[in-house]
């Protein structure tokens, strides 16, 4: 899979190394010339380009791209990239990074972006993940709102402990998608039993997340 990055920061090459290891073909973009440090990845193509101008993003062939990564420090060249990759490249699949908190209303599919990333709110739902048991944490949206990825770490007075997954009347518009335990991530079958100390991961969409949580937490 081809993916282009704009902004060839600590974040940007990071992402880069981590997706070369993964096998896809990277592209790394920036407009800053010490941004430019080919040796920290040196798999990756290059271009010192401005990400908000067509004549780049031509250059850099954002029509072969599967996915855009908008990875830089500002917001608004996040905005600028994605729309452009969406409207006029029809780049399937766009990831934005959100700097600040503030301006997360602004990154939905009005301006091209599928999945946008707020680093302040992902560290803090991490923090609430490592500290929360029998609550439900969100870690990510996806699709401006449609979907969420939450996470709850069953207390031993759940519910639902010792049920089976499949036994259990999930709400519509959630799906249980990953049980962590003990190390070990599974996927989950109808069959296998929910644990006391299980950390699932659902995809669900807001509405239901309250219904999610009283089902799964004593309280």
């Amino acid at each position: 899979m081809r993916i282009a990055i704009a902004g060839a920061g600590a974040v940007g090459r990071s992402i880069a190394a981590e997706l070369l290891e993964n096998g896809h073909e990277i592209l790394l973009i920036d407009i800053d010339p010490k941004a430019i440090k080919i040796d920290a990845v040196p798999r990756a193509e290059w271009l010192l380009a401005d990400a908000c101008e067509i004549s780049s993003l031509d250059e850099a062939g954002l029509n072969n791209c599967h996915v855009v990564v908008a990875s830089t420090g500002d917001d608004k060249v996040n905005l600028v990239v994605s729309l452009l990759a969406k409207t006029e490249y029809g780049v399937p699949r766009v990831v934005a990074r959100i700097n600040h908190p503030n301006n997360e209303w602004l990154f939905n599919e009005s301006w091209g972006v599928d999945v946008a990333v707020s680093t302040p709110r992902l560290l803090s739902a991490l923090v609430e993940e490592a500290v929360s048991v029998g609550d439900l944490v969100r870690l990510m949206t996806f699709r401006q709102g449609q979907a969420n990825l939450v996470e709850l770490t069953l207390p031993e007075d759940a519910p639902v402990v010792g049920q089976r997954a499949g036994s259990v009347p999930w709400p519509v518009d959630s799906a249980l998608v990953a049980i962590l335990r003990e190390g070990r991530v599974l996927v989950p079958t109808a069959d296998d039993p929910l644990e006391a100390g299980d950390e699932l991961m659902f995809v669900a969409s807001q509405e239901v997340e309250d219904e999610l949580a009283q089902l799964l937490s004593p309280h």
